[in-house]
C-alpha cells in the first residue's frame, strides 16, 4: 500500500501571489511612506544644524565630492539638465519596472525582493524622522551650494522648490535628506540586475545605475556623500531584517487563516476504536461495502442462519476453514 500522509500533516504552500493583491500593497506601503515623510518635518533649524555637522565630519574626513560636481553640473548644462531630470524621474519609473519585472519572470525571487524593499524604505523613514536634515541645496549661499534643480527648472516638470511637479513642492518635505532613498533604491535595483538579469548589459547596468544615482544626488546638492552612504546602509539594514518579516509575516497568515477559514485547516483525526467500525488492522468501511471475492447474503435481514454445524444439511460436515 503506497504511503499516504495523514490529513493535516502536509506542507502548507505559498499561496499564489496575484498582481491584484500585489498592487494595493505597494500603493499602501508608499501611501504611509510619502504621508509619514511629509509629516515629520521637524524644525527648520535643527535640519540645518544636522546639514551643517554632516559638512563638519565629511571635512574632518577629507570628503568633499559635492562641491566639485555641483559647480560641474551648474557651469554645464548638457550634464546639469539631464541629472536633474535623472533625479526628479528615474526613481519613479525604474523602481517599479524592475518590480514588475522580478514579478513576472523571477516570481520565486519576488516574495523576498519586495519585502527587502519595503523594509529599507521603512528604515528610511525612521532616518527623517530623527534626523531632519537640511540638503545642501538649502543651505545659505556663502556654503557655495547651488540648486540645478531650481536653476533648470524651465527645462523640466517640476518646479523651483524641489523635485516635485510645479505646484506641488510644499506638499514634499524638503528636509528629508538623511539617508538617501534616491541612492537606497537605486542600489536595491542594481542588485536585482545583477543577481537576475541574465546578460552582460543588465550587469553593467547594474553597477552603473546606483553608481550614476550617487553621483548625481550630490552634483545636484540635493544630499550629502554621507547621506549616500546611509541610504547604502538602510539598504543593508532592510536586507538583514527580510528573514525575519518573512517569517513573522507567514506566521501572521496562517493564524489569520486558522481563524477565519477553519476548513482550510486539516481536522483533528478520531482516536482509534472510535467513530466508524474498524475493519482489518484500520481500515475503514462503509455499509453495504463487500471485500473481493466475498459472496452476496442469500438471506434476508433477521434471516442470517445459526453457525451451528448441523444447519449444514443432511450432517455433511462444514467445509473446512
Amino acid at each position: 500500500m503506497p504511503h499516504t500522509e495523514k490529513p493535516g500533516t502536509e506542507a502548507a504552500p505559498n499561496p499564489r501571489l496575484r498582481w491584484w493583491t500585489e498592487l494595493p500593497l505597494i500603493v499602501l506601503v508608499y501611501a504611509c511612506y510619502s504621508a509619514g515623510r511629509l509629516l515629520v518635518r521637524g524644525e527648520v533649524s535643527d535640519a540645518v544644524d544636522h546639514g551643517l555637522a554632516i559638512l563638519d565630519i565629511e571635512k574632518a574626513l577629507l570628503l568633499n565630492a559635492e562641491h566639485p560636481l555641483n559647480r560641474l553640473f551648474t557651469d554645464q548644462p548638457w550634464i546639469g539638465v539631464p541629472a536633474d531630470f535623472w533625479y526628479a524621474s528615474l526613481h519613479y519609473l525604474v523602481t517599479p519596472a524592475i518590480l514588475i519585472w522580478i514579478f513576472r519572470s523571477r516570481a520565486v525571487r519576488y516574495r523576498a525582493a519586495r519585502t527587502w524593499l519595503m523594509a529599507s524604505t521603512f528604515i528610511g523613514l525612521i532616518g527623517f524622522t530623527l534626523l531632519p536634515t537640511c540638503p545642501p541645496r538649502l543651505l545659505d549661499a556663502s556654503h557655495g551650494f547651488v540648486d540645478t534643480m531650481a536653476q533648470f527648472s524651465s527645462y523640466g516638470w517640476w518646479g523651483g522648490e524641489a523635485s516635485a511637479p510645479r505646484g506641488l513642492g510644499g506638499m514634499t518635505n524638503q528636509y528629508a535628506a538623511m539617508p538617501s532613498l534616491h541612492v537606497g533604491w537605486a542600489l536595491w535595483c542594481g542588485v536585482m540586475l545583477w543577481r537576475h538579469g541574465g546578460t552582460r548589459t543588465a550587469k553593467v547596468a547594474g553597477v552603473v545605475y546606483p553608481l550614476v544615482t550617487t553621483v548625481v544626488v550630490m552634483g545636484t546638492a540635493n544630499h550629502y556623500f554621507l547621506d549616500a552612504a546611509a541610504g547604502a546602509a538602510v539598504m543593508g539594514a532592510g536586507l538583514l531584517l527580510t528573514p525575519f518579516v518573512l517569517r513573522t509575516a507567514e506566521r501572521l497568515r496562517t493564524r489569520l487563516t486558522a481563524r477565519f477559514a477553519p476548513e482550510a485547516t486539516a481536522s483533528p483525526s478520531a482516536p482509534d476504536g472510535a467513530g466508524s467500525p474498524i475493519v482489518s488492522a484500520g481500515c475503514q468501511t462503509s455499509a453495504g461495502e463487500r471485500f473481493p471475492r466475498q459472496r452476496e447474503q442469500r438471506f434476508g435481514p433477521g434471516a442470517e442462519p445459526d453457525t451451528a454445524p448441523s444447519d449444514a444439511g443432511d450432517e455433511t460436515p462444514a467445509p473446512a476453514r
